[in-house]
């Protein structure tokens, strides 16, 4: 639970493992943010509020906004042309049959990541890799998150791939980056809408 203190002995009795294991994966957990650390009072499990989500998706929005530009600018290989075209096709076939069925979600996730991970790895930078990593520890914010699996929101978020695609392909850098940033920033409206605020 967000706010919990967590006892470095406690756990290490619960998980029947040394106190160190426990202390390095504490420390760990801390350094990816999700942990918060006081000297004397230890680690909390770090809270999340909304406004905090919002911020990890905006930041998101532009860092991936600056991925698809970089990708369209240094090109695709043909290993992650294939790897995005394929993610589409799997797409496109999904969302024929007009409706979904139970396991489609995971499918989707897995669509949806390919294509996010993909032109990441196009972008070939470390530095936007790791800075977007970040914000997908924020809970809720990831790409694998899928907001509002209904037909309708999958459909328009799966044509906006291939526009981005398109625009990738075109090599229009600063058209890429504004589809990028327009898509992430409609999962933050759904998101939003779906938390009822």
């Amino acid at each position: 639970m967000t706010g919990e203190r967590l006892n470095e002995v406690k756990l290490s009795r619960m998980l029947a493992v040394s106190r160190t294991p426990v202390r390095a994966a504490l420390q760990a957990l801390a350094g990816e943010g999700l942990l918060d650390y006081a000297p004397n009072r230890g680690f909390t499990v770090r809270k999340f509020p909304l406004d905090a989500v919002v911020d990890a998706y905006d930041i998101r929005a532009s860092l991936e906004g600056v991925v698809a530009r970089f990708a369209a600018e240094r090109g695709l290989s043909p290993e992650e042309q294939a790897v995005i075209e394929r993610s589409l096709d799997a797409g496109d076939k999904l969302l024929e049959r007009g409706s979904f069925e139970a396991g489609d979600l995971t499918k989707y996730r897995g669509i949806n990541g390919d294509f996010h991970d993909t032109l990441l790895a196009a972008a070939r930078n470390r530095m936007l890799g790791e800075m977007i990593r970040i914000c997908h520890h924020v809970p809720m914010s990831s790409s694998r998150n899928i907001v509002a699996f209904e037909h309708r929101d999958v459909r328009r978020r799966h044509d906006d791939h291939h526009r981005i695609y398109e625009a990738i392909m075109a090599r229009e850098p600063w058209r890429a980056e504004i589809l990028m940033r327009e898509h992430v920033s409609s999962v933050k409206t759904s998101l939003i809408k779906a938390l009822g605020t």
